[in-house]
């Protein structure tokens, strides 16, 4: 850095005229010094440094002020030395004094008045360069923005509120004027590319705000009365026409000033919604379908539960019913046997029925009542109810009667049954197909924790092949020429219902082996 940018002012666009005064200050100050030193003029000449330091201010810097204040302080001593070395007096040294004060005094104040300009000249740059970020990012950004002039319109609604109307609404209600003078206050000051991207060439046109491109009636005065009410943020969907009559649906953003004076520049966003709005449309309409296409499959799978479920009791009342035929065609008819007929076609009725009212109350699992199940029980009365297809097939079954004391379970009775009823059924099923040899059935119960128990019902069958496993308890997949592949499936969500578990697999010794894993107490597992 050299020492003339060190004393001297960087050049600005008066740099020329500083240089003027920096020369001119120069001329007087050799004048000053010549007519203190070399004239008989008595006074205060030394005073007039104060005129040159004023004149040096405007074209050089603090370190310049001071390096002239030093040197027409010098000059003074000088002078004073050359003139009154010999016969100095009073006057002379007062005199010699009160320039050296001015001398200080000007320069503390010329450079309080430099720091000042600094300062002021740092607030400018950085208001400019503000300004400028500011309009940069205005224009350039991609959403629609709009500077508007709000400030008659403000003072409009001021003055209303102050002759107490607080309801714009209800004012416009009475005077319909009332929105178009409010339009006519409001009027434009800038737009970015974006706005007229969105609306138009033409739709910022300069010094008015043009209809429609301001929210409708409605939405309108809403902004009118967020005005009126002091508020700083407006924000809405509102629909807004472009240059080619197309409507828009946008989300409209407004930032009022907490300075009143400020309204005269008011930031309006708009953001084109129009497409997510199509697509939230779409969405839901997609979703009212899907969730149509719910219900029927819901009904279809309640249909083919109901068919599956009932097609066992309504076997067994057939075959009891033709059984009851039979013992009636005896001579003399068998009356005992066509009771017991009888009393095994009520009871196959009641199980259908207990189905049936099952199915219908998972539409409501409030009414699903719990109780204590015990599992031995549950076996027991479920096997008497199979002896029919157990006898046809030729099926032993062995109950494992020899585990310690299982504790009773809380759930609904008729869904455990069917769902060890669903699992024998397939067991017989499957030994029939494959034309098992051995034919039986081990259902064995334990207790594996504090908190479950389990039924394991295990066959004799052919097994699971590898190509079912990972499929066995989807729905629609079944391994049955006639089968509809809603069984398990069913039985697996029945049981997780209720916080449990069903699972099959292969048997080490052959067969397969489904497990179902039981709360004790589900409503402690939910709690």
């Amino acid at each position: 850095m050299s020492i003339a940018s060190t004393i001297l002012r960087a050049r600005d666009a008066h740099g020329g005229h500083n240089l003027a005064f920096g020369l001119i200050a120069v001329a007087l100050a050799a004048a000053v010094f010549y007519v203190d030193t070399f004239t008989d003029i008595e006074g205060a000449i030394a005073v007039l440094y104060v005129v040159t330091m004023m004149l040096a201010a405007q074209a050089i810097t603090r370190i310049g002020l001071l390096v002239i204040a030093a040197t027409c302080a010098v000059l003074t001593l000088l002078s004073y030395a050359m003139t009154h070395a010999d016969d100095a007096d009073l006057q002379s040294t007062i005199r010699m004094i009160v320039a050296l004060a001015a001398l200080f005094v000007t320069t503390m104040l010329l450079l309080k008045t430099e720091t000042s300009r600094l300062t002021l000249h740092s607030i400018n740059s950085a208001l400019k360069e503000s300004e400028a970020r500011y309009r940069s990012i205005f224009d350039r950004t991609r959403i629609a923005l709009w500077e508007r002039d709000y400030s008659k319109v403000r003072s409009y609604l001021m003055d209303l509120r102050a002759q107490g109307i607080t309801d714009i609404k209800a004012h416009a209600r009475a005077n319909p004027a009332v929105v178009d003078h409010c339009v006519d206050l409001i009027s434009f000051v800038a737009a970015n590319e974006a706005a007229r991207e969105m609306l138009g060439p033409e739709s910022p046109a300069v010094g008015i705000l043009r209809r429609p491109t301001i929210p409708r009636h409605e939405k309108f005065l809403d902004v009118l009365q967020a005005i009126m009410d002091g508020e700083t943020v407006f924000e809405d969907k509102v629909q807004i026409q472009s240059d080619n009559g197309e409507g828009k649906l946008v989300l409209l953003s407004i930032s009022f000033p907490e300075d009143p004076s400020a309204f005269n520049r008011v930031v309006v966003s708009m953001v084109d919604i129009t497409q997510r709005e199509m697509a939230l449309k779409a969405l839901a309409e997609a979703q009212a379908e899907l969730t149509m296409a719910s219900r029927a499959a819901t009904v279809g799978a309640m249909s083919a539960s109901l068919a599956h479920e009932l097609n066992q009791p309504l076997g067994a009342i057939v075959v009891n019913s033709q059984t009851l035929l039979r013992w009636l065609d005896r001579d003399p008819p068998d009356l005992a046997a066509v009771r017991r007929s009888a009393e095994r076609m009520i009871r196959d009725s009641l199980r259908a029925s207990e189905i049936i009212q099952n199915t219908r109350s998972l539409l409501s699992p409030s009414s699903n009542k719990l109780e204590d199940v015990s599992l031995d029980r549950l076996a027991d009365e479920t096997m008497a109810l199979m002896e029919h297809e157990l006898q046809r097939s030729g099926i032993t079954v062995f109950i494992d009667h020899q585990k310690p004391h299982i504790p009773p379970v809380s759930a609904v009775k008729i869904e455990l049954q069917q769902v060890l009823i669903n699992l024998i059924t397939n067991a017989i099923q499957a030994m029939d197909e494959a034309g098992s040899a051995e034919r039986i059935i081990r259902i064995a119960m334990e207790r594996p924790d504090i908190e479950h128990v389990c039924i394991s019902v295990r066959d004799s069958g052919p097994g699971i092949t590898e190509d079912a496993k990972d499929k066995l308890f989807a729905p629609f997949f079944t391994t049955k020429a006639t089968g509809i592949g809603m069984g398990l499936s069913i039985c697996r969500s029945t049981l997780e219902a209720r916080g449990g578990t069903l699972d099959g697999t292969n048997h080490p010794e052959g067969g397969a082996i489904f497990e179902m894993r039981l709360l004790i107490k589900p409503e402690v597992e939910h709690a």
